[in-house]
């Protein structure tokens, strides 16, 4: 199931080299990744945040694929897609100074996923 979440024009951080225009595709495409299999978000510090998603060799394809995209523009995040025991999990680390773009990524995830 998918929701509508309104898109956050500040969610992007001015360091993003991802086009202006590409932003809300990139954000819906989150949106839906977040919606359709996180199924519990931690934040273990203040930098990490940990999206706990339905294990399936789609997820995870899903998951490595967009944090490497996401990775070619906004070169700040860490992603770690770890698969282990029949778990599948998502964890985002960002410096210090991004900090507000993970507190957006975790209410994003939050929201999608209803949690």
């Amino acid at each position: 199931m998918t929701r509508d979440v309104a898109p956050d024009p500040g969610w992007a951080p001015a360091a993003c080299t991802l086009p202006t225009a590409e932003q809300p595709l990139r954000i819906a495409e989150f949106d839906a990744l977040f919606a359709d299999a996180v199924w519990g978000v931690a934040r273990p510090e203040r930098v990490r945040l940990r999206l706990d998603l339905a294990f399936s060799p789609d997820n995870a394809a899903r998951a490595a694929d967009l944090a490497a995209r996401e990775n070619g523009c906004c070169s700040f995040f860490t992603f770690t897609l770890t698969v282990a025991g029949g778990s599948l999990a998502l964890e985002v680390t960002v410096p210090a100074e991004h900090v507000q773009v993970l507190d957006a990524l975790q209410a994003r995830a939050g929201t999608a996923a209803a949690l």
